[in-house]
């Protein structure tokens, strides 16, 4: 199966710059303060890990990239464009989808209506029948349970379906927020073998994984958050042998 990109990734000698740059990004809810001069950028064709504890800003980190959260301060530019500010709905159009934690599925609606929903983009809607039979062929459970509820699945089904929803709308850059969150061990290799075939199909990830060597394992580069800002950035393989953080995540 071949999953739609809006462009093909260039080759890295060609490569101008990175899909995705978030440069100095502060957020607020309400009084506190989430996030503090945020760096972080994503190649095309990469699958880049951030890590961090619960509270560390991670998950704001994602929403400031898809349109949910304004920053007060600092950019984000996707595919050399400044998207900060712009709503949700728009950069969702300009090739991000964004899979946030606890999945957010529609319960009372099918598999099939859930799917359906993620393809209403209007780049990609007239393909929309297409793409909903790549998402049951690429996984397969999906198909099985196609008119089924979405809240009568299991949790590492409802995760399948939050997935291929993101991927109806053919993005260039996918957000991953927990996906393994809840999930039984052996549910959780399923989903990082998924994250795995995703990315070698052309699509670009940016994954919040609370599974530190599972994800550096799947992942090329990585960046580590803690209380709202980036203290460290590297490769994966080099993350994983790094003692502090092998300490601080793994206990170790």
């Amino acid at each position: 199966m071949t999953l739609s990109t809006p462009t093909p990734p260039p080759s890295a000698t060609s490569r101008p710059g990175p899909l995705l740059s978030v440069r100095g990004v502060t957020a607020f809810y309400d009084e506190f303060q989430a996030l503090w001069g945020v760096d972080l950028e994503v190649r095309e064709g990469e699958v880049v890990t951030l890590l961090g504890a619960n509270g560390a800003g991670k998950t704001t980190t994602l929403r400031v990239i898809s349109g949910l959260l304004r920053p007060p301060s600092g950019g984000v530019r996707f595919a050399g464009r400044e998207i900060t500010g712009l709503p949700a709905h728009r950069i969702v159009e300009l090739g991000i989808a964004h899979v946030p934690e606890g999945r957010q599925l529609f319960p009372l609606m099918s598999v099939e209506e859930n799917l359906l929903l993620g393809g209403r983009v209007a780049r990609v809607r007239a393909r929309r029948p297409a793409n909903l039979e790549r998402m049951v062929e690429l996984f397969p459970i999906l198909g099985e349970r196609r008119h089924q509820a979405a809240g009568t699945l299991s949790g590492g089904e409802q995760q399948m379906l939050a997935i291929a929803r993101a991927l109806m709308s053919e993005p260039r850059l996918l957000l991953l927020d927990e996906p393994s969150l809840g999930l039984a061990p052996r549910v959780t290799e399923e989903v990082f073998a998924t994250v795995r075939s995703i990315a070698a199909r052309g699509v670009t990830v940016l994954l919040v994984e609370q599974n530190v060597l599972e994800a550096l394992e799947i992942s090329d580069r990585g960046y580590v958050i803690e209380h709202g800002r980036i203290v460290r950035a590297g490769a994966a393989a080099e993350l994983a042998r790094d003692a502090a953080i092998r300490e601080a995540y793994l206990g170790l």
